[in-house]
């Protein structure tokens, strides 16, 4: 006899598509029926924060769009906002030792920490130079994109800082943007131009294709601007892997890169590229074969890639950047297909795996942050 509890009964409602009981509504999505609890796109819509109505399970803001996505879900879960108020949170990275994952606010200019035991959220760089992406090495080591600056630096152990990179054969770096680690102590990290932005870093010094006019004048406001870090970016958006020699070699150039992850075998990187989402076989310490992984488009709509990670399923979860309805993160199998979606109220930016068992997805959205606990653990680290 089949043993149906209440959590098997709930995880095999999570795993049927949507589309099955709802009908179709003006976001091309679905509209739930008068019963249903309050989702992100009703009206009135869900309320966020410790003062709202508790949701019932399955959370209705789970999309489910392919059965198998059930298996990647727990049935008695629900998307939880854990603080809200920032300015653009980014750069999302679990540190194991620590027990707390760490983010951006990049035009806030402050690094946040995420106290697993307690749930607070506490500054932990209050002056970050609009730190952007996060990682932790396999080291534990804490490794930071700053856009202001323009460089990768490293935190040591000590309390020292090592700057990993912040040029490429003489010529200034852009603004590193994001990074994944690899187990043979390479980092490889994006480097598109968003830190020659007044809000998240400094625009060039003088008129230049970034600052058109040289309308911007990044001396005010004492940042530092020709003290420490280029006043001008001259090199072209590109990919770099850093060796643990020194060694800065470019991997991707053509496009306008951000996000990337490794699949579990580190036999392939993920990495948006321009508007889509690409992936190349990684050879030794470089990449082969660049080709589209997806166009990220869902019932027509552009579902934006930023930040991404890799499960240990090899399934992709990105940050989706979509009208609302579809911002939040959509979920790819290793072949390209969608599985599902997470909707939030805001476009995410990044994610990541957190908790001790590496089973919550931690999505930093605009200006809050939000958590969900899963049925599959991030890929290390």
């Amino acid at each position: 006899m089949t043993d149906l509890t209440r959590r098997t009964m709930l995880a095999g409602a999570a795993a049927l598509p949507t589309t099955a009981a709802l009908a179709p509504s003006a976001f091309g999505q679905t509209t739930p029926p008068r019963y249903s609890q309050p989702s992100v796109i009703t009206n009135p819509p869900r309320q966020w924060g410790p003062d709202a109505p508790p949701v019932s399970f399955p959370d209705p803001d789970i999309i489910v769009v392919d059965p198998s996505f059930g298996d990647l879900m727990v049935g008695l879960a629900a998307i939880h906002r854990v603080a809200t108020g920032f300015q653009w949170a980014e750069g999302p990275a679990w540190c194991e030792q620590g027990n707390f994952a760490v983010f951006s606010d990049v035009k806030g200019s402050v690094q946040y920490r995420y106290i697993w035991e307690t749930g607070q959220v506490t500054p932990y760089r209050k002056e970050s130079f609009n730190s952007n992406g996060n990682a932790f090495d396999f080291q534990g080591r804490q490794i930071s994109c700053q856009d202001d600056p323009r460089r990768i630096v490293r935190f040591e152990h000590d309390g020292s800082l090592t700057i990993i990179a912040d040029n490429y054969q003489g010529k200034a770096l852009n603004s590193p943007n994001d990074i994944a680690v690899h187990p043979d102590g390479s980092i490889w990290f994006t480097d598109p131009p968003y830190g020659a932005q007044l809000s998240e870093g400094h625009p060039d010094l003088g008129p230049g294709p970034l600052n058109p006019g040289g309308l911007r004048d990044p001396r005010i406001g004492n940042t530092g601007v020709g003290i420490f870090g280029p006043t001008k970016q001259v090199s072209p958006t590109q990919i770099y892997r850093w060796d643990p020699s020194g060694r800065l070699d470019v991997v991707a150039t053509g496009k306008v890169p951000n996000g990337l992850a490794f699949s579990p075998d580190w036999k392939r990187l993920y990495f948006l590229w321009g508007d889509v989402i690409a992936v190349a076989d990684v050879v030794g310490n470089r990449l082969q074969n660049i080709r589209t992984f997806s166009d990220v488009m869902v019932d027509g709509v552009k579902c934006g890639s930023d930040g991404m990670r890799v499960d240990r399923a090899g399934n992709l979860w990105s940050g989706s950047n979509a009208p609302y309805g579809y911002s939040g993160v959509t979920v790819w199998n290793p072949a390209g297909k969608l599985l599902g979606r997470i909707r939030l109220p805001e476009v995410c930016a990044n994610l990541c795996f957190a908790g001790p068992k590496r089973d919550y997805l931690f999505m930093t959205a605009s200006q809050s942050v939000y958590l969900l606990r899963v049925n599959i653990q991030g890929a290390a680290p």
